[in-house]
C-alpha cells in the first residue's frame, strides 16, 4: 500500500479514495531509503548477503506520519477525565484552573531531565505504533523560561530519535493566569519576547495558535502569525474546536500549512480552504474522549478538500498517540474509508509536516520507513479491528 513511482505531494476530495497497491510484490531498501519496488515477478536478487524479510500474506506500508502532538508534558489528568464523568464540560474544567493551566503547573515543576525521559517514552511507544514522523508541540509553558524548555526537549527528541521530528512553538495555547485580565499584555509578549528567543535558538520549525472561542481571538492570532513569519516561522492554527471562530479564515490568509480540529466546519471554511495550501487536520481522538462532536469529514472530501489525520496526544484531550486507532475512529465516527483515512494519516500527514519529500509513501529516493502488518484478510480489516495489534514489524531508515 502506498507505492509510487512518482509520489503525490497532496490528495484532495476523490483523489483519496485510492492509492498506490501492489499484490505480491517486493520492496528494496539500501542505504536508509526506498531503492525500488515492483511485482515479485520482476524481481532479481542484486548479490549475495542482502537480508530478505518474508511478508507473505502480510501488508508493507508507509508509516503514519502524526502531524499534530503535544507530547512533552509532565504528568496526567485523569482527575478532570473523572470531573467529566460527573458531567463538567471542557470548558469548565478550564475555568477553574485545570486544563492547559493544569499541565502549565506540572511542567514548570519538572527538570527538562525528567520532560525528555517521559517523552521518549512516548515517542517509543508511537514507533511501535507504526508512526515515522511526529510533530512537537510546546504551549505547556506559557512563560517565557518554560516555553524554552519544552522546546529544548523537542529539540533534544530531533537529535536522538530514528524518526523525523518537527518542533512548534504554541505559546499562545492559552493565558496564563497573571494575564486573565490583560490578556493583550500576553500576546505582546509572545510577540515581542517569546517568538525573538525561540527563533534566536533555532528551537522550532514552526508557529501555533488556539483561534477560539474563550482563548486566542482573530486579531490576536494574526498579530501572533504575522510576527512570527516575520522570524521564518510558518504558520499553523488550532481552530473551531469549541465554535466558528475564524480561525480557519485567518490560517489561510496566513499562508498556514495546516488547520487542525475543524470540529466546527461550515460552507464558509470549506471556501476558505478549497484550492489552498492549507492542510485541514482532523483530530478524532479528541472529539472521541472528550465526547464532544467530530469533524466533518465526509463532507469536506466531497467537496473536495484534503484532510489529513493527526492522534492530538496530550494529557487532557487525547492521552493516546496510536494513529491505528485513529484509522478507525475516523471510519467509524467521520465516514471516511479505510483507505481515505490510510491516506490522510500517511501522504497527508506528511505534507502537515513539511516532509512530502522524504516521508509518506513508499516511493524510491524516500526514507525507508515502513510498516509490516500481520496477516490479514484484507487491507480494511486494519481498521475493523480497532483494538488488535496487527502490526507485526516497523522499520524506520
Amino acid at each position: 500500500m502506498g507505492c509510487y513511482a512518482d509520489a503525490p505531494v497532496i490528495l484532495r476530495g476523490r483523489d483519496m479514495a485510492s492509492c498506490g497497491y501492489l499484490d505480491d510484490a517486493y520492496v528494496v531498501i539500501d542505504g536508509g531509503v526506498v531503492e525500488a519496488f515492483g511485482p515479485m515477478s520482476g524481481y532479481k536478487m542484486q548479490e549475495s548477503g542482502n537480508y530478505v524479510i518474508d511478508a507473505s500474506e502480510r501488508y508493507v506500508m508507509p508509516a503514519f506520519c502524526d502531524s499534530h502532538t503535544h507530547i512533552v508534558y509532565a504528568g496526567s489528568r485523569e482527575g478532570e477525565y473523572e470531573d467529566r464523568i460527573a458531567g463538567m464540560s471542557y470548558a469548565q474544567i478550564a475555568e477553574r484552573g485545570g486544563g492547559i493551566l493544569n499541565s502549565a503547573d506540572r511542567l514548570h515543576a519538572s527538570t527538562e531531565n525528567e520532560l525528555y525521559r517521559s517523552a521518549m517514552r512516548r515517542v517509543r511507544e508511537m514507533m511501535r505504533g507504526g508512526t515515522g514522523a511526529v510533530e512537537i508541540k510546546s504551549g505547556y509553558g506559557l512563560t517565557l523560561e518554560d516555553e524554552m524548555k519544552m522546546l529544548r526537549v523537542a529539540t533534544r527528541i530531533k537529535e536522538d530519535a530514528v524518526i523525523a521530528v518537527k518542533r512548534t512553538f504554541l505559546g499562545a495555547h492559552a493565558f496564563p493566569r497573571a494575564f486573565v485580565s490583560d490578556r493583550d499584555g500576553y500576546v505582546r509578549l509572545i510577540v515581542e519576547e517569546m517568538i525573538p528567543a525561540v527563533a534566536s535558538e533555532k528551537l522550532a520549525d514552526y508557529i501555533d495558535v488556539f483561534c477560539d472561542e474563550g482563548f486566542f481571538t482573530v486579531e490576536q492570532t494574526r498579530r501572533i502569525l504575522e510576527r512570527g513569519l516575520e522570524y521564518g516561522l510558518t504558520p499553523k492554527i488550532h481552530a473551531n474546536e469549541l465554535a466558528a471562530s475564524g480561525g480557519v479564515q485567518v490560517g489561510v490568509e496566513c499562508g498556514a500549512l495546516s488547520v487542525d480540529h475543524l470540529e466546527h466546519v461550515g460552507p464558509a471554511e470549506c471556501e476558505a480552504l478549497r484550492g489552498s495550501g492549507t492542510m485541514a487536520t482532523l483530530l478524532p481522538g479528541a472529539a472521541f474522549f472528550l465526547g464532544m462532536e467530530y469533524a466533518p469529514a465526509r463532507r469536506m472530501i466531497d467537496e473536495g478538500l484534503a484532510v489529513a489525520l493527526a492522534s492530538d496526544y496530550n494529557p487532557g484531550s487525547s492521552p493516546s498517540g496510536s494513529m491505528k486507532f485513529v484509522l478507525s475512529l475516523a471510519s467509524i465516527k467521520m465516514r471516511m474509508t479505510p483507505v481515505e483515512a490510510f491516506n490522510a494519516a500517511t501522504v497527508n500527514g506528511a505534507y502537515a509536516m513539511g516532509l512530502s519529500d522524504t516521508h509518506g509513501t513508499i516511493t524510491p529516493g524516500k526514507r525507508a520507513n515502513v510498516i509490516i502488518t500481520r496477516p490479514m484478510p484484507s487491507f480494511a480489516y486494519l481498521s475493523y479491528q480497532y483494538t488488535e495489534d496487527l502490526i507485526e514489524r516497523v522499520i524506520f531508515n
